[in-house]
């Protein structure tokens, strides 16, 4: 099996849900996956903890199965999400100037993807 590392960019929802269901399906299929969110999507974080929000219950899934690997601390504070990552209690990424670095992944082997 592969090592996958999904990066979200994008805050666009129906964007996101392409990496939340990739994760799952990856991982479901044995592959280690590991989803890193930067940029835009750190909104999300946020957005997607209400239940009510469309795609929330993936989300959950997701954060459920150990899938997220760093948000962007600096991006999530400027989306304003960084308190509900904390409240989350999801891993923050900021070792490259506030922002979670892609190297650690390639060095253990991690193909990356980016959304």
């Amino acid at each position: 099996m592969e090592k996958i590392a999904l990066v979200a960019f994008n805050g666009e929802p129906m964007c996101f849900v392409h990496v939340m269901l990739n994760a799952l399906d990856l991982a479901a299929n044995g592959h280690d996956v590991k989803v890193i969110i930067e940029g835009s999507a750190t909104k999300l974080v946020k957005t997607l903890a209400d239940p009510k929000q469309p795609f929330a219950a993936l989300y959950q899934k997701m954060k459920d199965n150990g899938l997220i690997a760093a948000v962007c601390k600096a991006c999530a504070a400027k989306m304003g999400a960084l308190d509900a990552a904390v409240e989350q209690n999801l891993p923050l990424g900021a070792e490259m100037s506030g922002h979670p670095s892609l190297q650690p992944y390639l060095l253990q082997g991690y193909k990356i993807i980016t959304f």
